[in-house]
């Protein structure tokens, strides 16, 4: 039976039993990883070239604009999805977007974002017509809609004119002034009625994409250490980065799925900080990749970067995660010291691991400490709110 081509673009019902992520959703998240790959292979190489802190600041860039595109067609189809011909044609144009955003990535870290605004005009072309077809079809938000489409054109003509500009080459002041108006847009939107967006939906789709950043970050250092273990004499040290990566990637798994994050996005007043605030976890998981990446270099000579700095990469992002996981996740569960403790000192002891000989097995084992912590507390909540009840 064919698809219909159009359906009324009424909104998703935000209590919707049994709600999941589409497989055309699943497919729109695989292929911005391949964005996500680019921005960890980039960084891998600039820790290798010894030019840690250019390729930092350029990987947040980076990441930031894969984020913020992904960001906003998650929250769109959480509100409106019909899953007509044209809502499939308006997504797999944002997809192609996409795509060109991924080819622009190592370009960006060269400071050219020629590419990377190139397909961000092809993704908001789609997005601005689904927003005007929610403006069609859902009269109640329809001022919301239309804040979101407008919003999304004038701040789109804004990085066209700063590319033509700075001919592709933006100074980060101006970057950050481009963010500044992007973030603006949702909240300027939103203030006019929140759209009907699905709590576990989000939920979902979130922990879906960080299963995906997780296994591309797994997948870089798989790469690293085939070519490493290539050589003739590879070094005993290689066996400490891969129980590293287990540890801090199976750990890093385990936290983030803890708790139930669709309970506390009941509350539509958290949905800022939980949505942007995941840029921090995403990214802190992409940049641990090709942290161990890098201390594959250092450990087999092919590195310019020092110990110290390699180190950095791993247990920096490492701890950026715990403090992003409890100020985005745990501390809506439970705000208190027994839970702001554990992951405080974790992302202390984190930073302080960098100054050690072999600081990615102390990183590994520090996140493993944490989550033991973490297992525990949630226990004891679990049992006493079964014995209440």
């Amino acid at each position: 039976m064919l698809r219909p081509i159009v359906r009324p673009l009424a909104p998703r019902d935000p209590r919707e039993e049994h709600r999941a992520a589409s497989p055309l959703e699943l497919f729109t998240d695989l292929c911005y990883v391949v964005a996500i790959a680019q921005a960890a292979l980039s960084l891998h190489h600039e820790i290798a070239e010894g030019h840690a802190a250019h390729g930092l600041l350029w990987f947040a860039v980076s990441f930031f604009a894969i984020f913020w595109a992904w960001l906003n067609f998650v929250w769109f189809n959480s509100a409106y999805d019909p899953d007509d011909t044209i809502n499939r044609i308006l997504t797999l144009t944002q997809v192609f977007g996409s795509l060109v955003l991924a080819a622009g990535v190592p370009r960006i870290f060269e400071e050219d974002l020629t590419l990377g605004i190139v397909g961000y005009v092809i993704m908001r072309v789609g997005l601005v017509l689904m927003w005007l077809r929610a403006a069609a079809g859902h009269e109640a938000r329809r001022t919301t809609a239309l804040r979101y489409a407008y919003g999304l054109i004038a701040v789109q003509i804004g990085w066209v004119v700063a590319l033509v500009a700075t001919d592709g080459h933006l100074p980060i002041w101006l970057f950050v002034i481009g963010v500044a108006l992007d973030f603006a847009v949702p909240v300027y939107a939103e203030a006019a009625g929140t759209t009907p967006w699905h709590p576990h939906h989000i939920a979902e789709r979130y922990g879906l994409f960080f299963i995906i950043v997780l296994g591309e970050t797994i997948l870089s250092v798989t790469i690293a250490l085939q070519v490493a273990f290539d050589e003739a004499h590879p070094p005993a040290e290689l066996w400490l980065v891969v129980t590293a990566g287990v540890l801090i990637t199976f750990t890093g798994w385990w936290l983030y799925f803890a708790r139930d994050n669709s309970g506390v996005l009941l509350d539509n007043s958290v949905g800022y900080v939980w949505g942007f605030g995941h840029y921090v976890i995403f990214g802190a998981a992409a940049a641990v990749g090709a942290g161990l990446a890098a201390r594959v270099d250092h450990y087999t000579h092919h590195s310019e970067a020092s110990d110290l700095v390699s180190s950095a990469f791993v247990t920096g992002p490492g701890a950026a995660f715990l403090v992003a996981l409890w100020i985005v996740n745990v501390r809506l569960h439970d705000a208190s010291m027994r839970t702001a403790l554990p992951f405080a000192a974790g992302a202390v002891a984190m930073v302080a691991v960098t100054f050690v000989p072999y600081s990615e097995l102390w990183a590994g084992l520090i996140g493993l400490a944490v989550l033991v912590t973490e297992i525990r507390l949630t226990t004891t909540h679990d049992e006493s709110v079964g014995a209440t009840s």
